[in-house]
């Protein structure tokens, strides 16, 4: 079939400025905000706080299968996830897969990959629209499975939830935008006409986190998805409910059978063959530098060609300068430190504080904090729910331990024991004296720790927050625009905050605050949530066509 030339569209302006526009007239989720702006904060908790009766009297306990070609498997053998907010629950029992199951799922996504590829990319664009339309009906639900198997308060939950929204419309959007990633280039000469076609890998593992259990396994996914690729979808062990619901929302949008499966269990077994079988085409995954760097090690010895999409952790830093508003850096500091339990890979484990202001900014911080709800996080007054599990909370122990030794901890440090049900609750904690050559300053902890730092002016605070080995996000509160524009220029991370209230440094709003990190927080350097994702699903192909009658 001879290749025709599109028409272009009548509109105003530049091809490029019509397509600002339509990504400008995108509308994010934001769920809780919008209610809160419509005086309906009242339907929200009524519906969220219904969801949580249902979840717990219907879908807690549940056994989760492996899905394969459409196909429930259980291998006799199960595996089990107990509640964070209470011990003696059980979120659900799920199949420990073994290789060959791994080796399953990838021989039927290998089968599909043509399939898949040929399919209209406006029909791929127009399953996720449809997911994004299941995913608000089930909005409260989703919210509320997260709240017994993560831990997340009602707040943390909607945001999850928001984001996933936004990734599924997002990323169509973005095919419709790009017409499918089908240019037509210039004429070299008169007689010949170019196009550059960006078309799929292959199938891709998609490997994700237990911390954004909704969002992030969407967002992965649904990049992979849309391009063309079909996927295998392996959640966190700590958030298989969760993954499990997103694949079910997925699969009944038109996502085909043999072009998504649903695969769990051990790290060594599935997830080692997921990076390494050679029909694996790419690779997305979002954890721990430990695990990504192993990951990238791999395969890049064993398949360099293939695309690897790695975020992994952040030692984070916001800057409080001598000209911050301390009502706006107490607010975000607070919030982006403990949101969440401090199990944000943008968390700021790290607040570095000119002297001149430090020990007040200090004082009001230590206040703000001791005023924070721990609780269950179901609870409407919850600030904070449970760490993710025991080796989390025995991990913040050790870590409380060492602070006590190396400086002094001025608020926190300790177990909750007043809470209702048995889980691993523990106090918000704010730590001062550490010295900087200690290991705390360089390791990502992910629990509610934050370590306060003293400097002189703003190099060297910027000095400080670029001395480690990630760089995935940072932020600064000042009124100054000078210091605002050196921060700007001078920090090494993928995502920065001037005064963020909301969060000193932790948003991931799509299509905004587009999402990635620098030096060993990231691999790609490209941010989830942006224009340029999609593109690393795909790989370029350029076609010409000579038309000797011309």
């Amino acid at each position: 079939m001879m290749e025709s030339r599109t028409a272009e569209p009548e509109v105003e302006g530049t091809a490029m400025e019509h397509i600002e526009k339509r990504f400008k007239d995108f509308r994010n989720q934001n769920t809780y905000w919008r209610h809160s702006q419509d005086g309906t904060l009242d339907r929200f908790h009524k519906e969220y706080e219904a969801a949580v009766d249902r979840v717990r009297a219907e879908l807690l306990g549940m056994d989760v299968p492996l899905v394969v070609n459409g196909k429930e498997i259980e291998t006799g053998s199960w595996m089990e996830r107990t509640s964070p907010t209470d011990t003696s629950v059980t979120v659900c029992r799920f199949p420990e897969a073994t290789k060959e199951h791994a080796k399953q799922a990838i021989a039927v996504a290998h089968e599909a990959e043509k399939k898949w590829r040929e399919t209209p990319w406006q029909d791929r664009a127009a399953a996720l629209e449809k997911a994004a339309s299941l995913y608000e009906e089930h909005f409260y639900e989703l919210c509320a499975i997260m709240t017994f198997e993560s831990g997340k308060t009602r707040y943390e939950a909607s945001i999850d939830v928001d984001e996933a929204i936004d990734f599924l419309r997002f990323y169509a959007l973005t095919m419709r935008e790009m017409d499918g990633f089908n240019q037509e280039m210039d004429q070299p000469v008169p007689n010949e006409r170019c196009w550059s076609k960006m078309k799929p890998y292959g199938t891709f593992a998609i490997i994700c986190p237990f911390n954004f259990p909704v969002a992030i396994t969407t967002g992965m996914t649904a990049a992979a998805l849309v391009t063309g690729n079909p996927a295998i979808m392996k959640p966190a062990t700590k958030g298989v409910l969760s993954g499990y619901r997103c694949f079910q929302l997925l699969i009944e949008a038109g996502i085909p059978d043999d072009v998504l499966q649903f695969v769990v269990g051990p790290d060594e077994t599935v997830a080692t063959e997921l990076t390494e079988n050679p029909d694996i085409k790419g690779i997305c995954f979002t954890g721990s530098k430990h695990i990504g760097t192993k990951i990238m090690a791999k395969r890049i010895q064993d398949a360099p060609a293939s695309p690897l999409i790695v975020e992994m952790g952040g030692k984070n830093a916001t800057i409080v300068t001598a000209n911050a508003d301390l009502d706006k850096a107490v607010e975000g500091c607070f919030r982006a430190a403990f949101g969440f339990q401090g199990q944000k890979c943008s968390a700021s484990s790290r607040i570095i504080v000119d002297r001149r202001v430090k020990d007040e900014f200090v004082e009001r911080l230590v206040a703000r904090t001791e005023e924070a709800v721990v609780a269950e996080p179901w609870k409407k007054e919850a600030y904070m729910g449970p760490v993710i599990e025991e080796a989390k909370f025995d991990w913040y122990m050790e870590w409380v331990e060492k602070a006590k030794k190396a400086g002094r901890i001025l608020t926190g440090g300790a177990a909750v024991k007043d809470t209702d049900s048995k889980g691993w609750y523990v106090r918000p904690t704010i730590v001062d004296g550490v010295p900087v050559s200690h290991e705390m300053f360089q390791t990502e902890l992910f629990v509610p720790i934050t370590n306060i730092y003293a400097c002189d002016g703003i190099e060297e605070a910027v000095d400080l927050m670029n001395a480690t080995e990630y760089g995935l996000t940072g932020g600064i509160m000042t009124e100054d625009e000078k210091e605002a524009e050196y921060f700007f220029e001078h920090a090494e991370c993928g995502v920065l905050y001037l005064n963020r209230k909301a969060g000193s440094s932790t948003a991931a709003v799509v299509n905004g605050q587009s999402f990635g990190g620098w030096k060993n927080s990231g691999h790609s350097g490209i941010n989830a949530g942006g224009r340029w994702y999609l593109l690393q699903f795909m790989r370029e192909q350029s076609h010409t066509r000579v038309n000797d009658s011309d």
